[in-house]
């Protein structure tokens, strides 16, 4: 054997080992793809996303998607995040990114579903405050089993008084209780679904001041006479928050926001309907352009993200509001082009 097909044989062989070593030695990345997408207008299995109880949804036609992103097992192997990086439809970032370290897969899955529980809660209220209704001290659930209110009060109630002295706002409802003698039997005047009625609750003691307690947990948010339930049982996070207010809004509200078009978009949103940045915009946008979407909401803190994205073939329209969302959704009805990024 010659000395060049020697070293040629020695070459070969190393890049057999160099292969094979890449394909299993795993790397602390993580990769990220477009997830599916989801109609807060439709179904799941069945079963609508959004509820309506009290009063009938209206009927719609279009598509207003949540988007989301799919999250690859940890430790991609290095030529699985090689390959990643050159794929405009894979987005290959740090493993402690979407695993921090200091948290185990259960306490991650609960944080991400808790941050989707409040983003339902802040759509709610952003909904129905688009829609004018007041604000009131509204029962967010009892504290448990033992609660006096167990039984009596339920999921969305809204506590008009306590024991005859009126309660506009939580800090009221805390004085109010604040001068009740623990074990009082109250009278408390509650609205369900529009309709007013009474209970009687034994206080308990209050675990952190002077007085009693009704062992409710509440929130302050418009209260309407129905209420809205939100089923999304795979997705997590906060940043479906914008597409289900607009959700809700088509479901009760007086207009039909999108006249049978599919629109799609992202976006945290606070109870006050401020629309905030959210991840992996590219790969959602990429996901709504799969199904066709006319138009893309893209939060305003995410436009410059959005702009380079491989799905070109989408609208998109700027948000820093609710109030930009429904005037861009508008746009689309009426055959403008909406203010884009």
């Amino acid at each position: 054997m010659t000395r060049r097909i020697a070293v040629l044989a020695v070459g070969v062989v190393l890049l057999l080992v160099a292969g094979v070593l890449g394909a299993a030695l795993p790397v602390p990345y993580v990769a990220q793809v477009p997830g599916p997408t989801f109609n807060t207008l439709g179904d799941i299995d069945g079963a609508p996303v959004i509820s309506v109880r009290g009063r009938d949804r209206n009927e719609v036609s279009g598509n207003l998607n949540l988007t989301t992103v799919g999250v690859g097992r940890a430790g991609l192997s290095l030529v699985e995040a090689v390959r990643g990086w050159f794929d405009d439809e894979i987005s290959v970032v740090p493993e402690e990114t979407v695993y921090p370290p200091d948290q185990s897969e259960d306490e991650i899955e609960q944080a991400n579903r808790e941050a989707f529980l409040t983003s339902e809660e802040s759509a709610e209220a952003a909904a129905l405050g688009e829609l004018g209704y007041p604000v009131k001290v509204v029962v967010r659930g009892v504290t448990g089993d033992d609660s006096p209110s167990d039984g009596l009060l339920e999921e969305g109630d809204a506590i008009e008084s306590v024991a005859g002295q009126p309660t506009p706002d939580s800090a009221t409802l805390t004085t109010v209780l604040g001068a009740v003698p623990v074990g009082t039997a109250v009278e408390v005047a509650y609205t369900r679904l529009g309709q007013p009625g009474t209970a009687t609750v034994t206080t308990t003691s209050a675990p952190d001041r002077e007085g009693s307690v009704l062992g409710i947990l509440v929130r302050e948010q418009p209260s309407a006479p129905f209420d809205v339930d939100i089923d999304v049982a795979d997705v997590g996070g906060p940043s479906a928050g914008l597409m289900l207010t607009l959700g809700i809004l088509d479901l009760v509200g007086d207009t039909d926001l999108t006249e049978g078009a599919v629109v799609a978009g992202s976006g945290t949103i606070a109870a006050d309907g401020t629309v905030g940045p959210i991840g992996g915009i590219q790969l959602k946008m990429v996901a709504a352009e799969d199904i066709g979407a006319e138009l893309f909401l893209v939060p305003a803190d995410n436009c410059a993200d959005a702009l380079g994205s491989p799905a070109t073939g989408l609208t998109l329209a700027r948000v820093d509001d609710l109030d930009d969302a429904l005037t861009a959704l508008q746009d689309l009805r009426e055959g403008r082009t909406p203010a884009g990024c």
